[in-house]
């Protein structure tokens, strides 16, 4: 049952541009590269930028690559797929595939009515590419969406030029206060002045407490050695 709608999807491939022959023998058996090629093609038609990694040597790799491209064709093109059946990667596998298959070629259909009327010439040239549609629908929804922020903001900065215009005036008017700023400088002067002669006291208190620790070390000494005189002489007696 499955075979009967390879003829229909092979078709559809051949239709839709894809560079290889596919015939009925090639899903007589799993053939798990060739549904990974198709998917990754097919994906690539929606969105050619799609950051999928192509990887499927091991089964690791195999059913992260099926779970990606499942997800990726629910949420951008809406189309639920079986991954246990893409898994398998035989007749079954193309049902899945004819899902897919089917949405693009029925787009394309609908554009070539549309394109009837082109010369043979405009018809060659013609390719359907509906990811690139889509990216631009969505890099025009997001600049829209930028342009309307920015004008939101830019109309909120106008509106509080007025009152930031009279200020502006207000300052440039005023007359630069010299004792003011003499006076602003000095404070700022004295405030370094002051943290420089308290780094300068901690200096020195840190060189009395090293004056006073190299006392206590050579008193130390001192009483060492003469501990030391004392228990060689009584040594010596006994």
């Amino acid at each position: 049952a499955c075979v009967l709608v390879l003829p229909d999807f092979t078709e559809m491939m051949r239709a839709l541009g894809y560079p290889r022959l596919i015939s009925m023998e090639n899903f007589h058996t799993p053939n798990f590269i060739l549904v990974s090629e198709v998917l990754l093609w097919l994906v690539r038609r929606y969105e050619p930028q799609t950051a999928i990694p192509a990887a499927v040597e091991t089964e690791q790799d195999r059913v992260f690559f099926i779970k990606a491209v499942a997800q990726f064709m629910a949420t951008k093109a809406h189309i639920k797929l079986n991954t246990k059946k893409l898994y398998q990667a035989d007749g079954y596998a193309v049902k899945e595939l004819l899902k897919v298959t089917s949405v693009l070629y029925s787009a394309m259909s609908t554009k070539g009515v549309e394109q009837a009327e082109l010369s043979e010439e405009d018809s060659s040239k013609f390719k359907f590419d509906l990811g690139s549609k889509i990216a631009d629908l969505k890099a025009a929804r997001q600049l829209a969406s930028e342009i309307a922020s920015r004008g939101a903001s830019l109309y909120d900065l106008l509106g509080k030029e007025v009152a930031l215009r009279e200020a502006r005036a207000e300052s440039i008017a005023r007359p630069l206060e010299i004792n003011e700023a003499e006076k602003a400088v000095k404070i700022a002067i004295d405030s370094v002045l002051e943290q420089v002669q308290k780094t300068k006291d901690m200096l020195n208190n840190v060189a009395l407490d090293e004056a006073s620790l190299e006392a206590k070390i050579e008193k130390r000494k001192v009483e060492l050695e003469r501990s030391q005189k004392r228990l060689e002489t009584l040594q010596s007696v006994r």
